[in-house]
């Protein structure tokens, strides 16, 4: 009769048993954990971490997402569908989105260009009132002077720096 040895003990080859599903290793691959023997898959079922969205185990790589783990593929905006695992994107309620998706859906938009304003990547912006900017776009609606960190003047829709407010229409 066939014998296995491992550990320095001997079995038949009939009793080495995997400890979750009890069927023989034979000469199977298996994992030894605190003096049991598991077969690979039972071994990953048990003790692998699992997918907060597909809840399948993680057998290699991975990423992390509000502390739980994630198949790479599985992380993926919540608008297109495209993978975020390497990308930089953000979320809302729990949901991750890219950039562009979370520019479109939630950003406030820019008083002047119309362009989402996502904050990301050391992006500057103003605020007045109801109204938004981009750093860049912050500027006299006459002259075009940048009112970034300069007095300003609301009129109507617009914003004039103090020079074209007092000129007058």
């Amino acid at each position: 009769m066939p014998r296995l040895e491992y550990g320095g003990q001997t079995w038949h080859e009939h009793c080495f048993l995997c400890s979750g599903c009890e069927q023989p290793l034979g000469s199977r691959s298996f994992v030894p954990d605190k003096g049991a023997h598991y077969c690979v898959p039972c071994y990953e079922n048990k003790f692998a971490p699992r997918c907060a969205r597909c809840s399948k185990t993680l057998t290699q790589g991975g990423v992390t997402y509000r502390d739980q783990p994630w198949h790479r593929e599985c992380l993926v905006c919540t608008g297109c569908q495209t993978p975020l695992a390497g990308q930089q994107f953000t979320s809302r309620d729990e949901d991750p989105y890219c950039v562009a998706c979370f520019g479109e859906l939630f950003a406030p938009k820019c008083s002047s260009c119309k362009r989402p304003i996502v904050g990301l990547g050391g992006g500057k912006y103003v605020s007045f009132e109801d109204r938004h900017w981009h750093h860049n776009c912050f500027s006299c609606a006459r002259c075009s002077t940048s009112l970034v960190g300069q007095g300003f003047v609301p009129d109507g829709d617009q914003v004039l720096c103090q020079g074209c407010s007092q000129a007058g229409p």
